[in-house]
Parts: structure tokens; sequence; C-alpha cells
């Protein structure tokens, strides 16, 4: 069993910067995938980004390669995602999750384990 605790959101300027961070307690085995999702109002959850314990491959969505940035703490057992350049569209709540038995490459949402509570990013213009 995992548990998963997100930090990090608030309010910002578009073009500014937040970094969220996902705690992770319980066991982080080294085969696990972690991910970030959004869900803004009105829309389906979606992919941001991921990153494997092993060997720290990432995956981006379009949308924000090139201003986001995956990153894990292994020792902390800790996921973050510096995000750069926001913009109105990246207004969200952010979840973090965990595919406990997960493809060479992120799977869909129903392939997530494990989810946090998430928490708001709100873009200003």
């Amino acid at each position: 069993q995992v548990q998963l605790v997100e930090s990090g959101g608030g309010l910002v300027q578009s073009g500014g910067s937040l970094r969220l961070s996902c705690a992770a307690s319980g066991t982080i085995y080294s085969n696990y995938m972690m991910a970030w999702f959004r869900q803004a109002p009105g829309k389906e959850r979606e992919f941001v980004a991921s990153v494997t314990w092993r060997n720290n491959k990432k995956y981006y969505a379009d949308s924000v390669k090139g201003r986001f940035t995956i990153f894990r703490d292994a020792a902390e057992n800790t996921v973050l995602l510096q995000m750069n350049n926001l913009n109105s569209e990246d207004t969200a709540v952010y979840y973090c999750a965990v595919d406990a038995d997960p493809d060479s490459r992120p799977g869909p949402i129903s392939a997530y384990d494990y989810w946090g509570q998430g928490t708001q990013v709100t873009v200003s213009t």
C-alpha cells in the first residue's frame, strides 16, 4: 500500500513558476512508475509527466515539454514537478499517482494504482 500526499500548489501569475511535491509513504519498489496528472474544471484528467523509479526514464505531455520537469528523490521517496512559464491553461488540480506494474511507457489513467488527494494550481493572467 502506498499513500501519496501532494503539496506546493497555489496562485501564481502567468509566466511564473511553481514546484509541486509528492511525498510517498509505504514501499516504493524499483519497478514503479510515478506520474503527475491534472484536471481542469469541466475537463477530463490528463497525463502531465512521469518518471520510472528504477532508471529515471521521463515522459512528458506535449503541452508541458520544455516548461515542466519531473524528478525524483529516491532517498526521500518524493517526486517533484518543477513548472516554469505557467499560463492559464495550466490551471488545474494536480494529482500524483503510482503505477505499480507499468509498461515501458506511461499507461492510461486506469493503470495507476495509487492516487494523492490533489493540489490546486491557479495561474492568473
